[in-house]
């Protein structure tokens, strides 16, 4: 199975100033809340692309989106069940939440070639910050080696997704 490359980076990179307002790096239990929502986030996006989307390929991007995010979600859940790690809500997984319930909103006002733009616009910035996220605060910070291993695993799909969604991109210009 293909992994997906939104797990938490992309709640801690773009709310990384977040996270250190509120006192410093998030914990284990916080990061695993963070990477359930950065990939529920992209799951719902991938949905709404699914149906909206006016391109062949913006509307397979957001199916591979929900397959993929599902299936690290199923992946960080089933660990932090094994680990006995109960995920902790907080102000970075709030944020992610909250800007994701935005994004849909604005995406449900688009359509056709709008909306196809405004959605690979999207998936290339909230990709980006991902990938910085767990570069810069998710593996460092993660202090089970498991949780860490996982995080580590799913980031080169992070990266085949930045570029797939950039391929698309130069192809809608046309």
């Amino acid at each position: 199975m293909r992994i997906a490359p939104t797990l938490i980076a992309a709640a801690l990179a773009a709310y990384l100033p977040l996270a250190h307002a509120q006192g410093g790096a998030p914990n284990d239990a916080q990061i695993a809340h963070i990477v359930v929502t950065a990939n529920q986030v992209d799951i719902d996006a991938g949905k709404l692309a699914e149906t909206k989307g006016s391109s062949a390929d913006v509307k397979a991007f957001g199916k591979q989106m929900v397959t993929d995010h599902t299936g690290v979600n199923q992946q960080a859940s089933a660990l932090a069940a094994k680990l006995k790690v109960t995920p902790e809500d907080n102000p970075t997984s709030q944020s992610l939440k909250s800007g994701g319930a935005d994004n849909v909103k604005n995406l449900q006002g688009l359509s056709g070639s709008a909306f196809d733009k405004a959605y690979i616009d999207h998936e290339i910035a909230y990709h980006e910050q991902v990938l910085g996220a767990i570069d810069k605060t998710l593996v460092p910070n993660t202090k089970n080696e498991e949780l860490k291993a996982l995080i580590v695993k799913v980031r080169p799909a992070f990266v085949a997704h930045l570029e797939h969604a950039k391929k698309i991109k130069s192809s809608l210009k046309g």
